[in-house]
């Protein structure tokens, strides 16, 4: 066998074993843009996925809608078509893309995650929260899960039950807050209505978990919102392990730090 052929035989194996991969999602997908979708060699998914991947969401339910043809019974296919259409803002069909791949395999909890995003996106607050509760039986270790059943606690104002769901997730995956991709990951802080009390919320999430640079970080971007001030910072239980911490003590003491250039020691 030439180089040239035994080449071409390593690429289509490194195609066959992404698609087999155990990246479920969407915006798992990463594709360089210099690849071309209508290579022969990849699957309808494949090329789908690549039109996923450049946001081009109408092609991309075309190509998946022929893949479904091809596998009828694929919960993952029924699912990234469901996304699709959930970035087409289309919830209404994405809801029932969701319900089908549901009914195909009640095992793949992706399928309700993303349903409970639409319910969440629909203002469902409670319903979204009982789709997810549905989704962690299957998947009681899914960060992304815990993280979107703490946003739609919050949006319903359970803040306890949304600061346990947000705890949660943050033990599963500290950087669970940080990922940033489709719908069917992750519920957007544009969901939320009052984001000072949000961010607020967030700092009190991480310094529970003890991630002191995070929790500083969503405390300036509460202040900045205007939910919060110095005083209420430094009188939050929540924060009281974080006094030692000279960033914290520029947020919590500026006045003290200002006049003194040492912040007062707490007992």
């Amino acid at each position: 066998m030439s180089v040239a052929a035994r080449l071409r035989v390593l690429a289509l194996g490194a195609i066959v074993f992404a698609a087999a991969g155990q990246a479920q999602l969407i915006d798992r997908t990463r594709e360089r843009p210099g690849v071309d979708p209508a290579a022969k060699e990849l699957s309808p998914e494949r090329r789908g996925d690549i039109y996923m991947a450049r946001k081009m969401y109408r092609e991309a339910g075309d190509i998946y809608q022929e893949a479904i043809r091809l596998e009828p019974d694929s919960a993952k296919l029924i699912n990234k078509l469901g996304i699709s259409y959930h970035q087409l803002l289309m919830l209404s069909s994405a809801r029932r893309q969701y319900e089908r791949a549901w009914r195909v395999d009640n095992t793949y909890s992706q399928a309700l995650n993303n349903l409970g995003a639409v319910h969440h996106a629909q203002g469902n607050y409670g319903k979204a929260a009982r789709t997810y509760k549905r989704a962690l039986k299957v998947s009681p270790y899914s960060a992304s899960i815990h993280s979107n059943l703490g946003t739609s606690q919050f949006a319903r104002g359970k803040f306890k039950l949304a600061s346990q769901a947000y705890l949660k997730a943050l033990e599963l995956d500290p950087n669970v807050f940080e990922t940033r991709g489709t719908f069917g990951t992750m519920l957007q802080e544009r969901s939320v209505g009052n984001r000072g009390k949000y961010y607020y919320f967030m700092a009190k999430a991480y310094a529970g978990a003890e991630i002191w640079d995070r929790a500083i970080l969503y405390i300036r971007k509460a202040i900045e919102e205007g939910f919060g001030s110095p005083r209420k910072v430094a009188s939050e239980d929540a924060f009281k392990a974080m006094h030692e911490i000279p960033e914290f003590q520029r947020i919590a003491f500026p006045e003290t730090i200002a006049s003194v250039g040492n912040p007062p020691k707490t007992p």
